[in-house]
């Protein structure tokens, strides 16, 4: 089995090939592929191989499912005493992908 660590969206993931993963929000509609080329390390049966930082050459090919927003949170502020309450929500929006291939 190949796996992958990639970083997009300021965070890392480990990925193999056809799993399906939820990343911060890209500008991709879904049915298009994506490639991500911030690929850190590769690992499989044979070895490892890490990047300094990244891998030169190296992709990830995903394809994506859908965009949507996650489930909401809720953001209350008070300050005690002084009769301040606020109330906020906040929903997160992601992409999910899907792993395609690993190209090292």
């Amino acid at each position: 089995m190949k796996h992958a660590i990639i970083e997009t969206g300021g965070k890392q993931y480990r990925v193999a090939e056809g799993d399906v993963i939820f990343i911060e929000k890209l500008n991709a509609e879904a049915g298009e592929a994506v490639k991500f080329d911030r690929v850190l390390a590769v690992i499989d049966e044979a070895g490892s191989v890490f990047g300094k930082p990244v891998i030169e050459g190296a992709t990830v090919s995903a394809n994506v499912v859908k965009n949507g927003k996650s489930k909401k949170i809720r953001v209350f502020k008070m300050k005690p005493k002084k009769g301040y309450r606020r109330t906020q929500g906040h929903r997160q929006p992601y992409t999910k992908v899907q792993i395609e291939t690993i190209n090292a």
